[in-house]
């Protein structure tokens, strides 16, 4: 059985794996030329923890995620106004929590991946399904024809909008912002700390990396532009009058900006959805239920619905209706 999954971030390449690993032939599309690394930290626990040990993966997590000791919140001097010890949560899950980037987590289970096909710089345009298979016409003009079609391709999910419809019946809008990208040699480090600095609509917040790199995370209203940004010069100038006035380390970071070309930025949202399949299509991960990035928790359900559904085709033996 040939299965198309369009999306080559957590959900895609977990799919893919579950998958190879239950003798079906999965095929990974992505977008990009490249995988994408990068993004915003994110906690790693429960299900998901329990998915990535079942597929061999928690030796190399240790080796690149963080145990946090300190959420640390900070005024405009930079001084501690409330804060918490966050070596409750490994205490809580018996040390079975790890805090790491998102594309660090990505990359991983992709590398995991190396007997998938993976096409780069390709992806799923239109759909055409009827009983016995789903014709998918491809981003290089050309067509093939695949058993199922899995869109593991996140909030703004092609395979969404080609099967369901608009992206717009379906996300709820959060009302904010957030982006998050990497300095060099930032001067202030607070190691194993995550230090965030609060005012009306606006949150800059800083962790320190162990290449001596510093990862930012901000998060504004959407109010505060009269458009949405495009492009990295774009995001970089949104930013610089956003965040213009806010005192402890803006000035810094806004003065740093010019020092990285790689920014992930989108806005908040949720996907609500009745139904996540529909024929021989089906979604997984932030394009079938997105909680929003702010929650955190994204990484770990993508890979926790992959490894349910991998399961589900698997204890049906393939009849994508009983699995669906």
């Amino acid at each position: 059985m040939r299965i198309a999954i369009n999306g080559c971030g957590v959900a895609g390449p977990t799919l893919a794996w579950w998958l190879k690993k239950y003798g079906y032939e999965p095929v990974l599309f992505e977008k990009s030329s490249q995988l994408r690394t990068g993004g915003y930290i994110i906690d790693f626990w429960g299900l998901g923890f329990e998915v990535a040990e079942r597929m061999g993966l928690l030796p190399r997590l240790e080796q690149v995620g963080y145990h946090v000791q300190r959420l640390s919140v900070v005024d405009e001097q930079g001084r501690e106004r409330t804060g918490l010890d966050a070596t409750i949560f490994s205490s809580l899950t018996d040390g079975r929590y790890l805090s790491l980037p998102r594309g660090d987590l990505a990359e991983i289970v992709f590398n995991a991946c190396s007997d998938v096909e993976v096409r780069f710089g390709t992806y799923v345009t239109a759909l055409d399904q009827n009983s016995e298979r789903v014709r998918v016409g491809l981003s290089d003009g050309s067509e093939e024809q695949f058993d199922l079609v899995i869109g593991a391709d996140g909030l703004h999910s092609r395979v969404r909008q080609l099967a369901f419809g608009p992206q717009s019946e379906f996300e709820q809008d959060l009302g904010y912002y957030a982006c998050a990208f990497r300095l060099p040699d930032y001067p202030h480090r607070d190691e194993l700390v995550y230090v965030s600095h609060t005012i009306p609509k606006r949150q800059m917040a800083r962790f320190s990396l162990r290449d001596g790199s510093t990862l930012l995370f901000l998060v504004f209203h959407s109010d505060l532009v009269d458009r949405v940004p495009t492009g990295v010069d774009g995001v970089k100038a949104a930013l610089r009058k956003v965040f213009a006035g806010m005192e402890w380390e803006a000035p810094e970071v806004l003065r740093r900006l010019d020092q990285t070309r790689r920014i992930y930025f989108d806005r908040v949202s949720q996907i609500r959805m009745d139904d996540w399949s529909l024929g021989r299509v089906a979604l997984v991960g932030d394009a079938a239920a997105c909680a929003s990035l702010l929650a955190g928790e994204g990484s770990g359900l993508a890979m926790l619905e992959a490894y349910v559904l991998a399961g589900e085709l698997m204890s049906a033996k393939g009849d994508h209706k009983t699995a669906f």
